[in-house]
């Protein structure tokens, strides 16, 4: 049976009238004809003042059907929700609404998941509700659905946390054909942290104390709830910490942020010292060399007055703009200089590299921005020994970031020189343009604060950080940090270290809490995982593979439904939670890891280099994806496609790979075989939605209800925590505390 159709405002159908004639009809996304109600719109604005969310949400519907529908909506209520005035309209017209509270709602949950054997409306048990009679939708015609709102939101370690329902990953895939929330910001204060853990949002400043949060889709099927966290700036560089667990017996997860002002008086600004290494090379000709050109220039017309600065440029030679580090006052001259550089001869990779850490100052730090298009075929040619030279001459100070343009560069030399001069990558397909990438991450670099920056923490024991090598800090630019610790407590404290105008600076933020039982915020634990296995990938791919990389991905996998290209074979194993479904998976996947390796150049490798590189410095945790049709390449499968979106065929986000003449046809659509709840993930195995920890072979002891049985709602109502759980299907296996539950099938 198809999913119920659950979304921000849920509708109910209750009956149509055809030819004079009362007929119950199904729910909607239990209709056989998927275009029978389309989502045209989804808009949310909320603005948020001194804590207080006033939210206004506006759905879109149309009814592509050939009867009229009468229902009702219900609206669950984010949880702690304190609604103080309510309205609602349907074009234009007041609709008188009411407010259920959690244990008036409870019923109502019960009566219709009984009704319409909805499992999918579980999950919102222990919420207060919205309901509300609407007019009917005549066949052909559109409706909009207003509702507004107020509320206090919660504050958990300085951190103000704002939601909206609006997850829809229970329904039978439908889509919405343009979303867009906007979130004004106003506090009393400047403000510090802004994070949205589900969404990847666009942030405005237009002042220290106000900011605008903003998401866009078009074509999408939201997966999770809209989520945002944000705090004020306490002090000059602030330290926010979340923390979950899911059990008191096990590790726990914790996210830090380290956020620095967002603008900072010039005379504050740390002076750096900027060498531009320019590929000069033949193969730069045409459109990449006259945007290399735009990008170089722009850089150096953006210098702050205390920086200095140098061009190198390299073809089977190099060649620089001047003996040393000149100051802004020869910006002028060295825009001339470059504006008379041509295209020409070979790749010189190491010799300009070394030219431009001989730069080094110990007083300044050191910002190389490399661009290349190619791989190294003058001078020292061989990487591994080109990446040794340059770590034995470099200095300390060094920040190399780098430009890949094209897909003919050598992805193991730049993502090396990334990680040993903890800098930052990036790649440049032919579709995209040179002179915006670098001007983009110029704008985050431009203004340090802090930098050499180390963390250590008193009251804990934590491992596994992410990123590794922790960043300088820079004006506007938010450090997120994930993590595993041992145990938690109250009054932890983090310890921040650096370096500001070449003095030692010590920041200390007491009285951090990490949760010591189970709770929290759940997407942490998928979050950390992410960034796991990206950085476990990217080692496979500069070090080669290894048993132990090869379990640890597949395990993490599983566990927190982080699917990838490389290990989508893991969800088309019918027994792979047994222990020998396991050990193919993990064969199959050490056969990919094997060529993950193989390939460094070429649009393949610059794939993989894209993909592992977003998992490992993603800011949300990764969406599930599936591919219903993929790359068929000579060898590796690696769709060139931005982590966490997914196309459409026909669609307007639809996106071909760079290699398209090697693609039969690629697309992604919403995962129909796997689901996560909370940091819990489901495979549907057979008819069965089971949980990625149940291992049948050694957990014999199962508690077993029968769907929509009285036992059914006995059990929820005494373990409500398992309705969340119980919501992904009609069949479902769930581990909780040691305990297995299992939803058998009505008969």
């Amino acid at each position: 049976m198809t999913r119920r159709f659950f979304f921000a405002l849920l509708l109910l159908v209750a009956s149509v009238w055809s030819v004079g004639a009362q007929v119950i009809v199904p729910p909607i996304g239990m209709a056989t004809d998927p275009d029978w109600l389309t989502i045209d719109a989804l808009t949310v604005n909320v603005s948020i003042a001194n804590q207080i969310a006033e939210t206004e949400t506006t759905l879109k519907l149309t009814n592509n059907g050939e009867m009229l529908a009468e229902g009702t909506y219900i609206f669950p209520l984010p949880m702690g929700a304190a609604v103080e005035r309510l309205t609602m309209t349907i074009d234009g017209q007041v609709i008188e609404a009411k407010i259920l509270r959690a244990d008036e709602a409870r019923a109502i949950y019960d009566r219709i998941v009984r009704q319409y054997r909805d499992p999918a409306l579980l999950e919102y048990i222990g919420r207060d509700l919205i309901q509300a009679n609407v007019f009917p939708i005549p066949p052909k015609a559109t409706r909009e659905v207003t509702i507004r709102y107020g509320q206090l939101l919660r504050e958990e370690n300085g951190l103000a946390h704002y939601v909206f329902p609006v997850d829809v990953t229970k329904n039978n895939g439908r889509m919405v054909k343009r979303m867009n929330v906007r979130v004004t910001l106003e506090e009393g204060a400047p403000l510090g942290s802004i994070y949205s853990p589900t969404h990847t949002v666009a942030i405005t400043r237009p002042a220290d104390n106000r900011a605008v949060v903003s998401y866009e889709g078009v074509n999408v099927v939201p997966k999770s709830d809209f989520e945002l966290f944000y705090g004020v700036q306490r002090d000059d560089i602030t330290a926010n910490l979340l923390s979950y667990k899911e059990s008191a017996e096990q590790d726990g997860f914790f996210l830090l942020m380290i956020t620095p002002p967002q603008t900072v008086p010039v005379e504050r600004v740390l002076p750096k010292d900027v060498v531009i290494v320019l590929d000069q090379s033949g193969s730069m000709g045409g459109a990449k060399w006259e945007q290399a050109q735009r990008a170089t220039i722009s850089v150096l017309e953006k210098l702050n007055p205390q920086d200095r600065f140098n061009v190198v440029v390299f073809s089977s030679g190099w060649r620089v703009f001047a003996n040393s580090l000149q100051d802004t006052s020869a910006v002028s001259e060295a825009v001339a200089w470059v504006r008379t550089l041509y295209p020409e001869g070979g790749t010189n990779i190491h010799d300009a590299l070394k030219t431009a850490l001989g730069y080094a100052d110990d007083e300044r730090a050191l910002t190389v921005l490399f661009l290349t298009d190619g791989v190294a075929t003058e001078g020292i040619v061989d990487t591994p020994t080109l990446l040794e030279s340059l770590k034995r001459n470099a200095p300390a100070n060094a920040r190399i970031f780098t430009f890949g343009v094209g897909d003919d560069v050598d992805t193991l030399l730049l993502d090396s020189i990334v990680r040993d001069f903890r800098g930052t990558g990036a790649y440049v397909r032919p579709s995209q343009r040179v002179d915006e990438a670098v001007a983009s991450l110029y704008a985050k670099i431009s203004a340090p604060v802090l930098n050499d920056i180390t963390l250590s923490f008193d009251g804990a024991q934590v491992e596994l950080l992410y990123p590794r090598q922790l960043p300088d800090l820079f004006a506007g630019e938010q450090l997120v940090l994930v993590g595993r610790y041992r145990r938690g407590a109250e009054g932890v404290s983090v310890t921040l270290n650096g370096k500001r105008d070449g003095e030692q600076v010590t920041l200390v933020y007491p009285d951090l809490r990490l949760t010591e039982r189970a709770g929290g915020q759940a997407f942490i634990a998928r979050l950390w995982a992410t960034r796991r296995i990206g950085d476990m990938l990217n080692q496979i791919r500069l070090n080669g593979e290894s048993k132990e990389l090869v379990d640890s991905i597949v395990t993490l996998s599983l566990r927190y439904g982080i699917i990838t290209p490389y290990t989508s074979l893991l969800i088309e194993e019918d027994d792979i939670l047994t222990q020998r479904g396991r050990e193919r998976a993990v064969q199959a996947f050490d056969q990919q890891a094997q060529m993950l390796a193989q390939d460094f150049t070429g649009a393949r490798a610059v794939d993989a280099a894209s993909i592992t590189q977003d998992l490992a410095n993603a800011s949300v945790p990764q969406q599930l994806l599936m591919p219903t049709a993929v790359i068929v390449p000579l060898a590796l499968p690696t769709p060139s496609m931005p982590m966490g979106q997914a196309p459409m065929i026909g669609g307007s986000s639809t996106i071909l790979p760079a290699n398209a003449q090697e693609v039969v046809t690629v697309f992604l659509e919403p995962q129909q075989r796997m689901q996560t709840v909370r940091d819990k993930t489901f495979l549907l195995q057979g008819e069965i939605w089971t949980d990625t920890t149940y291992n049948p072979d050694t957990m014999t002891n199962v508690t077993q209800v029968v769907f929509l049985s009285d036992a059914y709602f006995d059990l929820l109502q005494r373990k409500p925590e398992l309705a969340a759980y119980f919501a992904v299907g009609e069949q479902v296996i769930v581990v909780l505390d040691d305990e297995v539950f299992q939803v058998l099938p009505a008969d």
